[in-house]
């Protein structure tokens, strides 16, 4: 062993530094994690500097344009009741001819009543075509009578009232009567008279002209009543009115019928082209 007395001095200056330091010297800790918390520190930093630097947001605007609404104004028209009229509740008829009253539509039904000019009577129901009025009879005798419209006046709407129903045993009828023979070069008709005693008008005629001697057939059908006056132009008529007559000429032969027997086959109708209601009537006679 080396001599100790040279040993105890350094033993001695060693262990005066450290009563003068007091503890040891503190070595910094390296965080492991540095790098990753640098990277995340960056992406935030670029965020805010992104949110600083967008768009502003615009201002709203400092006025307002005026929305302007429509206001819908109501115009109050004060309620003024309808004038009143002259028209009667009760429809009525006068004439301006004196007009009998019949049992029926017709002139060949019995007289009951008349109406004089300047009397009204009540009016109860209508005809069917129009052409005849039932009303309260203006006499004494029968209720109620047939009034003919052909000179009357109505009061009130006598179309509103209800048809009034035909007399039982009514019809439609026309009376046929031979009239001699027509002639102009070498045709050869017959001239019939038609009478229309009933309440119808009839505007259509169908007639088959037959000669028996001969079985010979002639015929027409049309919406004329014709006549032919030997040679001049036929006449046309458009309908047989009521109470009314004409005077026809049946279909043409072509040769002389005389002392032949003849048969005349005639069709009225109230309609045109043989429509409506028709009525028939066969005529014989010998020129």
């Amino acid at each position: 062993m080396k001599n100790p007395s040279l040993i105890l001095p350094f033993i001695a200056i060693w262990a005066a530094t450290l009563a003068c330091i007091g503890t040891a010297p503190v070595v910094p800790t390296v965080d492991p994690n540095a790098a990753q918390t640098a990277i995340v520190e960056t992406i935030v930093a670029l965020e805010k500097q992104a949110t600083s630097t967008a768009s502003p947001t615009l201002a709203p605007p400092t006025s307002i344009p005026p929305i302007f609404t429509l206001t819908a104004t109501e115009t109050v028209v004060p309620f003024e009741p309808a004038p009143p009229t002259d028209t009667p509740s009760v429809p009525t008829i006068s004439v301006t001819v004196a007009t009998n009253c019949r049992l029926g539509p017709g002139v060949e039904f019995e007289r009951v009543g008349m109406l004089l000019v300047g009397e009204t009577t009540e009016i109860i129901g209508r005809d069917p075509l129009g052409q005849y009025w039932y009303v309260r009879n203006p006499d004494i005798g029968a209720p109620y009578c047939w009034l003919s419209g052909q000179y009357a006046i109505i009061s009130g709407n006598a179309f509103a009232l209800p048809l009034q129903p035909l007399p039982q045993g009514q019809a439609l009828n026309f009376e046929a009567e031979y009239r001699g023979q027509g002639k102009c070069s070498g045709e050869f008709w017959a001239n019939i008279r038609l009478n229309n005693p009933s309440r119808g008008t009839f505007k259509s005629i169908a007639i088959i002209a037959t000669d028996q001697s001969t079985g010979d057939v002639y015929s027409y059908a049309g919406n004329e009543f014709s006549l032919r006056d030997d040679c001049a132009p036929a006449r046309a008529t458009g309908a047989l009115e009521p109470s009314k007559a004409l005077l026809i000429s049946a279909p043409a032969f072509d040769y002389n019928m005389k002392w032949h027997d003849m048969s005349v086959s005639i069709t009225l109708c109230t309609e045109l082209n043989i429509g409506g209601q028709c009525v028939t009537k066969t005529l014989t006679y010998t020129p």
